[in-house]
């Protein structure tokens, strides 16, 4: 059994100050998500939710969303909604328990392979509920040949996130100290070997960027899942 992220233990209060929790109280699932500005929230595309909470361990604050921004991004042969930047109606003012995290640098492509994943996912495969604790696992990232696409970074071990739509998807995958990563996707290959697959989020930094210097935005009107 696991609790929360595969393999993962609980994180130190307050360590993470970028993470954000996301969660539908209707369909009862739950995401991860990251602070890249601090009216801005990326996550996976399917994390669309009215709210999101700030604050790695308590979740004391719940900031009403303005709106949705999402963008459809090709990786293959078909199109595919792959992330989603949440624009939050009230800005994260505390930098005690709320702070942005580091983009990646388009200017340098090297990732450190020594990476780090966290998350609010399931406490095991068996008991479907979401930890109540943050957890984290460190992750290995492995050649880009043996991923699949040029836009996906790939790890694989005993440690990872839990299988999408189970709670740890829209959270970061955290190089040193720079947000490299949106979990996407993840299986379980043998009982003890898990393989994980991110968006690469330098491949979508001219995006990002158009959307954050907008000076105005659309409504979310939603897309084709």
């Amino acid at each position: 059994m696991h609790d929360g992220i595969v393999g993962g233990k609980a994180s130190v209060l307050h360590s993470r100050p970028y993470m954000v929790y996301i969660r539908d109280k209707v369909l009862k699932s739950t995401c991860g998500g990251f602070l890249v500005r601090e009216d801005y929230v990326m996550t996976a595309a399917h994390c669309k939710r009215r709210y999101v909470k700030l604050s790695c361990h308590s979740f004391i604050r719940k900031v009403p969303m303005l709106q949705d921004v999402i963008q459809l991004s090709s990786s293959s042969t078909e199109n595919k909604t792959l992330h989603l930047l949440i624009q939050l109606k009230t800005p994260a003012t505390s930098k005690k328990i709320a702070v942005t995290i580091t983009l990646p640098n388009p200017e340098n492509e090297e990732i450190s392979k020594d990476c780090m994943v966290m998350g609010w996912g399931w406490k095991n495969y068996h008991d479907k509920s979401p930890s109540n604790v943050l957890q984290e696992a460190n992750v290995t990232l492995i050649d880009s040949e043996n991923c699949g696409t040029a836009d996906i970074l790939c790890t694989e071990g005993s440690t990872g996130p839990a299988l999408v739509f189970q709670g740890d998807s829209g959270g970061p995958l955290v190089c040193g100290g720079v947000a490299q990563g949106i979990v996407s996707f993840s299986k379980n290959k043998t009982n003890a070997n898990y393989l994980a697959g991110y968006t690469r989020i330098s491949h979508y930094l001219p995006w990002i960027q158009s959307i954050m210097m907008s000076p105005t935005t659309q409504p979310f009107k939603g897309a084709p899942f």
